[in-house]
């Protein structure tokens, strides 16, 4: 298999070319399958029109094009990239408490917000307004539980179940756009409403029908135009909203699928025609859609969503702010499976700031020896093993959440 994947520009794909990847989210194609053999100049056309740019090919079972870069060459090429990214001095700001400390509060504010959400997505379904009140001391609560300790959080928001992701997502992304927003040294006042904005982004859901949210599938054409929807809805039920709510926080929530080459919804915005904020939301939102488990399929382990974002960042996002979201949670987020040299799986349990590709992980598995080990938290900026790939919890059979 080694050379046979290959990228290239989706306008160099020709019928007889087998896709081996599209290359983009699974919301952002027409297609009811990830991997196909091009049969017709139609389909070019399909993948085209839906803005996908750079598609992987499989030359064992269809056509080749002579000089394409190859899966491995792509892959080493970012992981450059991203390494260098990561090892610029960011002034990174120590934890102010520990993380054991911190864990005791960001469990329970996760739980009392993700009660928030499901409650607020109730009422709209019943026609009620949101009070924008009852939002603000939560908010507040997950600002600070980042400013505190993010490796508390963040990893907690990791864990969701298929039935309640709406929820999950929304508390999920309101913490990602808190480390966000904090890596970026925005000012409070702001980072406090793009997290308000954050939590509030996919009300709009509510109005969507439950037979298409919560479809264990993927959508028809017809299904994706409702879906899509959701975020002029989620404007409507804002602007209705019983308490002011600010710019910064309408800009985050309606414009969260937005696209910097204008591929996006509702309104097809460019470049900056898309507002700071909402360029900031696509990037926290996307990162967070393609790591999550869901009906129709698999979450992408953290340390591979970074590398397709930063890899899309060419196109659908901001390269620059791309850039500065990997660098707030690290390409080992708190809350990622690595296996290291020593055949051990480990989970992150914290970032190192001046270290950030050397965590504290916490070994629980022997791959090797395929048994459980005693949990023992080893500190890599200060052990000779290191971290060799990142792997998944659905591969291993390993319940994440019995680890939070």
């Amino acid at each position: 298999m080694v050379g046979t994947i290959k990228k290239i520009s989706a306008d160099q794909l020709r019928v007889g070319m087998f896709v081996h990847d599209l290359n983009c989210g699974w919301m952002a194609h027409p297609f009811l399958a990830n991997q196909f053999k091009v049969k017709d100049p139609d389909t070019v056309m399909q993948i085209l029109e839906a803005g996908i740019r750079e598609i992987y090919i499989d030359t064992r079972r269809g056509s080749d094009f002579k000089d394409a870069q190859t899966l491995e060459e792509s892959r080493a090429e970012l992981e450059q990239e991203l390494q260098a990214i990561v090892a610029a001095d960011d002034g990174t700001t120590i934890p102010s408490v520990t993380l054991a400390e911190e864990l005791v509060r960001a469990r329970r504010l996760h739980g009392e917000t993700q009660k928030l959400v499901r409650g607020m997505m109730h009422d709209i379904r019943l026609g009620k307004q949101i009070e924008v009140e009852q939002c603000e001391p939560l908010v507040d609560g997950i600002f600070n539980s980042i400013f505190r300790n993010p490796d508390a959080l963040l990893p907690l928001s990791q864990v969701k179940t298929r039935d309640e992701y709406t929820f999950q997502h929304s508390v999920s992304v309101s913490a990602l756009a808190v480390a966000f927003g904090r890596a970026l040294k925005l000012p409070y006042a702001e980072i406090r409403e793009f997290a308000l904005g954050a939590l509030l982004h996919d009300v709009g859901k509510a109005r969507v029908p439950d037979g298409i949210l919560n479809k264990p599938g993927k959508l028809t054409d017809d299904e994706f135009v409702v879906m899509k929807t959701h975020a002029a809805h989620g404007a409507d039920v804002l602007a209705q909203a019983k308490g002011a709510i600010s710019r910064i926080a309408m800009n985050a929530a309606i414009e969260h699928h937005e696209r910097y080459d204008g591929t996006g919804y509702p309104r097809g915005l460019k470049g900056n025609e898309i507002s700071a904020h909402g360029q900031m939301m696509a990037i926290v939102d996307v990162y967070d859609a393609i790591t999550s488990v869901r009906i129709y399929h698999k979450g992408m382990p953290p340390t591979d969503a970074l590398r397709k974002l930063f890899e899309w960042g060419k196109f659908h996002f901001n390269p620059a702010l791309v850039q500065a979201f990997i660098k707030s949670i690290g390409i080992y987020p708190a809350g990622s499976l690595v296996r290291l040299d020593s055949g051990q799986l480990g989970i992150v349990k914290e970032i190192n700031p001046d270290k950030l590709l050397q965590p504290v992980v916490k070994t629980i598995f022997h791959v090797g020896k395929n048994y459980y080990l005693t949990p023992k938290l080893v500190d890599l900026a200060k052990s000779a093993d290191k971290i060799v790939s990142n792997e998944s919890y659905e591969k291993w059979g390993i319940d994440q959440a019995r680890w939070m």
